[in-house]
């Protein structure tokens, strides 16, 4: 068994890492006994790192359902809710995967020109008649961004909706990852069309109430749609919460909330950022590689997290300050590292300790 775990831990592939490891599960017949405990003890290097973190603000980690880190940072309690920025677009992505589900949306190749027929004529580019609501939700819309350098002129316009489709196309539909909150907007103006009902109705009855818990209303754009994609307000456990879902392939409170096929097709990997050699967007989601696993987040400017590590049945939340300052950057490179080497890396070895206990 020594020879086999020195192998996983040193192997150049480590794409093959969670395959070796879920086969070494199996091989194993009756070692639950015999387990060494993931308990808040595995991330006490994590917990005086973050001590020593001045913009963060809470960190969580579950393990196979189990909230075994819980702690708070810098004034902040478990009751005051976050301005959690795009982790609202990862909340998007589950809201549309159930519009899809109960045939308010027909599918992710639904163009919307379906939906914005009577704007899309003043078009100077033919080709925006393509653009589906995959292509909104992969990032892959090819419009130029509204986010960055653009968001301010965006946000401050009488049409949000108008200013987003009025925007070149940069690149074909579908081919080139083109990080935009316009075009998470236009999903919740293409919700609030299709159901019949807010985004904030439709988020409250379609997953706030079969999570248990009161989903706050967040910001409206000049003409009444809810904020597709940003600053939605959530208490880091009712960002757990929703992040159980995902690694309970969609399932909370013994009812399907989210449709399992969704929980798959959205942490898919569609394209590479162009920032960072390999990170990917999905439907709504981030993914690259931490600690040799696959890791699939929702990340909100600052340093807002739900990381899913689904090999792992890890949940982990953080919160951040928001506010801008000369730190915020320091901040996030902190973050990623303890997110990766003293959270995931610790579970991940933990694991292996137990496989090779078990199969010794």
């Amino acid at each position: 068994m020594k020879n086999s775990l020195l192998l996983i831990r040193t192997s150049p592939s480590r794409s093959l890492i969670p395959v070796l490891l879920a086969t070494m599960l199996l091989a194993a017949n009756s070692w639950a006994e015999d387990r060494i405990p993931i308990d808040d003890q595995a991330f006490s290097g994590a917990l005086r790192t973050a001590e020593q973190m001045p913009r963060l603000r809470s960190l969580l980690v579950s393990h196979n359902g189990n909230l075994i880190v819980e702690k708070y940072f810098n004034g902040s309690t478990a009751e005051r809710a976050a301005n959690v920025k795009s982790v609202s677009k990862s909340i998007m992505s589950a809201l549309v995967g159930i519009a899809i589900e109960q045939g308010h949306v027909n599918s992710l190749d639904q163009p919307i020109s379906d939906f914005y027929g009577d704007l899309l004529p003043n078009r100077t580019d033919a080709r925006k008649d393509s653009i589906t609501v995959g292509n909104l939700l992969s990032m892959q819309a090819g419009l130029e961004t509204t986010s960055f350098y653009n968001y301010g002129a965006w946000v401050l316009s009488d049409d949000w909706i108008r200013f987003a489709l009025d925007q070149p196309l940069q690149s074909a539909p579908g081919t080139k990852l083109q990080y935009s909150t316009g075009n998470t907007h236009l999903l919740s103006a293409i919700l609030t069309e299709a159901t019949g009902k807010s985004t904030l109705t439709f988020a409250r009855e379609v997953l706030a109430a079969p999570l248990g818990f009161h989903l706050a209303a967040w910001p409206q754009d000049p003409k009444g749609v809810y904020f597709g994609g940003n600053n939605m307000e959530l208490t880091p456990r009712q960002m757990l919460a929703f992040g159980e879902l995902y690694i309970n392939n969609g399932r909370a409170n013994g009812r399907q909330v989210i449709p399992e096929s969704w929980i798959r097709t959205s942490l898919q990997p569609l394209a590479e950022s162009a920032r960072e050699e390999g990170r990917f967007y999905g439907y709504g989601w981030w993914m690259r590689e931490m600690a040799g696993m696959q890791a699939s987040f929702a990340w909100g400017y600052g340093g807002q997290f739900i990381m899913l590590v689904p090999d792992l049945s890890l949940v982990v939340v953080t919160t951040s300050s928001s506010l801008p300052g000369d730190g915020r950057r320091s901040h996030i490179r902190s973050l990623y590292e303890l997110l990766e080497y003293e959270i995931i890396q610790p579970a991940q070895q933990l694991e292996y300790a137990n496989v090779a206990r078990a199969t010794d």
